[in-house]
């Protein structure tokens, strides 16, 4: 690391079928500040933790992370804690790159703890789901805005899905200082500093699509062009957005 560039880390997950109807993990590979871990898994799943091992991402850190189902695999993937956005000794943004890829029959629950967006930081997230078309996923994003009684920093946050390579989502959104105008007001976030997503695909919304409904105060459930629906929710604080978030994906359930 220097003051210049950052800290660069890559972090690699495969897990695929075993044949057995359970899942290996042939590639767990984290560096620097990007450990992982496994943990004990259900019946035919495994389980994978990201332990960050340092502060950060710092301005100018670029970190990556990408993890890969095949072969009928079923991966679930969590994080030990809230990974904090924090300003560095550069003034460079910093970058925190998901890429995930799902093939025909394999699913994968993508569900990190809160991204924490601390004041001076700016950060670009960017997420990219790839999916085949017999392909499952859960994917949580929270977002809190600024840690206890702090102004927020920076934050660019894109997600895309893609499924059979048809986009069928694909979105930003960029809140703090220098941030488009309105990502407060009424049709942004409304004063609240917590917002957040659960993407979810599945084969048989492709012929029972998810119905378009309000989901209590500041969430809403909406089908998407293709086998997948979309739960946002704006909240408070990290502890009602992540009760809300968990309230939507089990009546989806």
């Amino acid at each position: 690391m220097n003051a210049t560039t950052g800290v660069r880390a890559t972090a690699r997950i495969l897990a695929r079928g075993d044949g057995r109807g359970g899942t290996s993990l042939p590639v767990l590979a984290g560096e620097g500040p990007l450990a992982l871990r496994r943990t004990r898994g259900g019946a035919g799943e495994a389980r994978v933790m990201l332990v960050g091992a340092m502060s950060g991402p710092l301005g100018g850190d670029h970190f990556t992370v990408r993890a890969e189902v095949a072969d009928e695999g079923r991966l679930r993937v969590g994080s030990a804690a809230a990974t904090i956005a924090l300003p560095g000794q550069t003034k460079r943004a910093a970058r925190y790159d998901v890429r995930l890829d799902v093939a025909d029959g394999a699913e994968l629950h993508w569900l990190p703890e809160q991204l924490i967006s601390a004041r001076d930081s700016d950060l670009h997230v960017r997420t990219r789901a790839d999916l085949a078309a017999g392909a499952r996923l859960v994917l949580r994003e929270e977002q809190v805005l600024g840690r206890a009684g702090e102004e927020p920093g920076r934050l660019t946050s894109r997600l895309t899905v893609r499924i059979a390579g048809r986009a069928v989502l694909d979105q930003e959104l960029s809140c703090g200082p220098g941030a488009p105008g309105g990502w407060d007001g009424p049709a942004g976030l409304g004063g609240r500093r917590a917002v957040g997503q659960i993407a979810l695909v599945r084969p048989e919304f492709g012929t029972r699509p998810v119905a378009a409904r309000v989901l209590g105060d500041g969430a809403v459930v909406v089908p998407l062009a293709g086998p997948a629906a979309l739960v946002s929710a704006v909240a408070p604080d990290a502890l009602r957005l992540r009760r809300v978030l968990d309230e939507a994906l089990s009546s989806l359930d």
